[in-house]
């Protein structure tokens, strides 16, 4: 998470919006949804604009409904990205929230998940949220994921990325690289670029843009289908 498109088309966030409620995991507080009770987890790891966003929040819903319990950390401790804020300087907040804070808090929300006694995740990061992920995929064995961006080399677990046509952060050119460094692995992966969207299409599309919605919906079908296939 590096570039301006990482900062467009924020969306309107709500605190009231979606069919979970919001919890403390792992000391953060933390947009849950789906049965309590599921031993198969779904962590997913928002982009700078927080886990109120209700893009994030019905795509949790959505893969809740398969049988997982779906959990969105606040990693930004209420303070996501703000354009209406008069004071917020995109660089103090970069660095206040940096991405390898984020990846420790996610190891400490992992824990609490174990400690529930889930016996598999998987875990999906956008935008700022990808590096995070492919981390905890190098780190744990256990964990099968989705993301977007950011280092392959080590990861150890089922991979998908998904990446947009026109994105200066994650060009295709890299991320068809990453997929070369992928299959020479003995896990089974795939990067799949999405023509005609810009960075950050699986969360900020616009409901009225009929092409971009069905982007995303392909996108999310994608995600979902990975996990029905590993996490079980």
């Amino acid at each position: 998470m590096s570039g301006s498109q990482c900062f467009e088309n924020p969306p309107i966030v709500s605190s009231t919006c979606g069919a979970g409620s919001v919890q403390e995991l792992g000391g953060l507080k933390t947009y849950a949804t789906g049965s309590q009770e599921s031993k198969l987890a779904v962590l997913l790891v928002s982009d700078v604009f927080g886990y109120e966003a209700p893009n994030l929040r019905k795509l949790a819903d959505k893969v809740a409904a398969a049988g997982f319990l779906v959990v969105a950390p606040d990693f930004f401790y209420g303070e996501p990205f703000d354009f209406n804020n008069p004071h917020l300087d995109r660089d103090s907040w970069r660095k206040a929230h940096s991405m390898d804070k984020g990846f420790e808090d996610a190891k400490t929300v992992v824990a609490a998940l174990r400690s529930k006694a889930v016996s598999c995740i998987g875990t999906a990061g956008f935008c700022w949220g990808g590096p995070n992920v492919m981390d905890l995929a190098s780190e744990f064995e256990f964990i099968e994921f989705v993301s977007g961006v950011q280092v392959v080399a080590d990861v150890k677990i089922p991979t998908v990325i998904l990446g947009a046509e026109i994105d200066t952060a994650s060009p295709p050119e890299q991320l068809k690289h990453f997929g070369e460094i992928l299959s020479g692995k003995t896990v089974d992966s795939f990067v799949k670029i999405f023509p005609g969207v810009a960075h950050g299409w699986t969360m900020r599309y616009k409901d009225d843009d009929e092409s971009a919605v069905k982007s995303a919906e392909e996108a999310h079908g994608d995600m979902l289908n990975w996990f029905t296939k590993y996490v079980k």
